[in-house]
């Protein structure tokens, strides 16, 4: 997997080439079989960097925490097990994993522990201060906006809450000017870790 989402997020709207046209469906926005195969991937290669992140922000076990951009859900099930009395909220713009996170969830959407919607960044179906905590795993690199998906983020999170993106090697989504980013979209305390070759980018907000 290159490092290829950078460069489509700053030429959002262009004509792609086939090749990044052809990893836009395995993993940017995942759709039919190239999206299956792509949230079987991505199921592998972002664990690791999931418990990692939801480490960092030390969930607690009534905390309410939502991903954007959950994928096949794996970072979801992680974050049911430390918050067994609390409320695990998802959205991805991609159907298909909607459906591949709906399926690796099962029990925990049925027992009402976790919410998982069909949405975008830009506009998140939910109200102000939710959230406890919010977290994308590989996902803001291939936002339209960044400052403006980190504003609805902060927007849905709980003065004093706190946010945190991951990234693996394989997002192309450099470290340098994280903080920055995630202060320009009105976080505070913002601060950047690495681990393995993955990096998380922390912030409150205020």
């Amino acid at each position: 997997m290159k490092s290829w989402a950078i460069g489509i997020n700053r030429t959002w709207g262009c004509v792609l080439s086939r090749e990044d046209s052809l990893l836009m469906r395995a993993f940017g926005c995942p759709q039919g079989f190239l999206g299956k195969l792509g949230g079987l991937i991505m199921a592998g290669t972002n664990r690791k960097c999931a418990a990692w992140v939801i480490d960092l922000l030390d969930v607690q076990p009534n905390d309410k925490v939502l991903e954007i951009g959950f994928g096949p859900g794996v970072g979801i099930q992680l974050l049911a097990s430390p918050a067994p009395a609390g409320y695990i909220a998802g959205v991805d713009r991609s159907k298909e994993m909607v459906a591949q996170a709906t399926t690796r969830n099962k029990k925990a959407i049925e027992s009402g522990r976790v919410d998982l919607r069909h949405g975008s960044v830009a506009s998140l179906p939910f109200a102000d201060n939710t959230f406890d905590k919010a977290l994308a795993i590989n996902s803001m690199q291939v936002w339209p906006d960044a400052v403006a998906g980190l504003r609805e983020m902060r927007r849905v999170i709980r003065p004093g809450g706190e946010a945190a993106l991951g990234f693996t090697p394989y997002s192309g989504q450099p470290s340098s000017g994280l903080a920055e980013t995630l202060t320009a979209a009105g976080f505070a305390k913002a601060r950047v870790v690495e681990r393995d070759k993955n990096s998380c980018a922390l912030a409150i907000k205020p």
